[in-house]
């Protein structure tokens, strides 16, 4: 994830064990969407409501390329119940997401990394994954903006293909 997950607690103390509890269940969602841009978790304890009682309710909005996901409306006596529900309503958006990308690309993922080489002159560089693995591209494989605007350490978006060289990557954009 390109941001450090943000976790807000409103009527209730901070907790470290909340806090721990929340940052594992968004570890859990990035291993179904590795383009996760930005997530942040409201866990909030209202007691004004008299019929239904004193409830928890737990707000996640997650950034994700082209769309911004967002679960509300899991109120629950138990704060963690809550915190379950807005998770559980969570993973079904990303695996909607997921699936509607492989579907519009035909089963390609969009991956991310960042550009850790450029010869200019040339008109190729390579893109460094988050796990490591480097991807050639050249100034035709861009699409936002121009080659010659993108700069080393500049995050980008991209498609794998596979090259007589080694993997590739093509529909490169900068992320902004």
């Amino acid at each position: 994830m390109q941001v450090p997950t943000q976790i807000t607690m409103r009527g209730l103390p901070h907790s470290e064990a909340v806090k721990t509890h929340i940052e594992e269940k968004v570890a859990k969602l990035q291993q179904f969407c590795d383009n996760m841009i930005a997530c942040h978790v409201v866990v909030e304890f209202e007691n004004k409501n008299q019929h239904r009682g004193n409830l928890h309710n737990t707000h996640i909005t997650i950034n994700v390329p082209g769309k911004e996901l967002v679960t509300t409306r899991n109120e629950a006596e138990d704060m963690y119940v809550s915190i379950r529900d807005a998770f559980e309503d969570m993973t079904r958006q990303i695996e909607n997401y997921v699936e509607h990308l492989k579907q519009g690309t035909g089963q390609q993922t969009i991956l991310s990394g960042k550009i850790v080489r450029l010869f200019h002159g040339d008109g190729f560089g390579f893109i460094e994954s988050p796990d490591g693995t480097e991807f050639y591209f050249n100034a035709n494989h861009v699409t936002h903006p121009s080659f010659d605007k993108l700069k080393v350490g500049t995050h980008v978006h991209f498609v794998q293909e596979a090259g007589h060289d080694g993997p590739q990557a093509h529909r490169v954009k900068a992320i902004d």
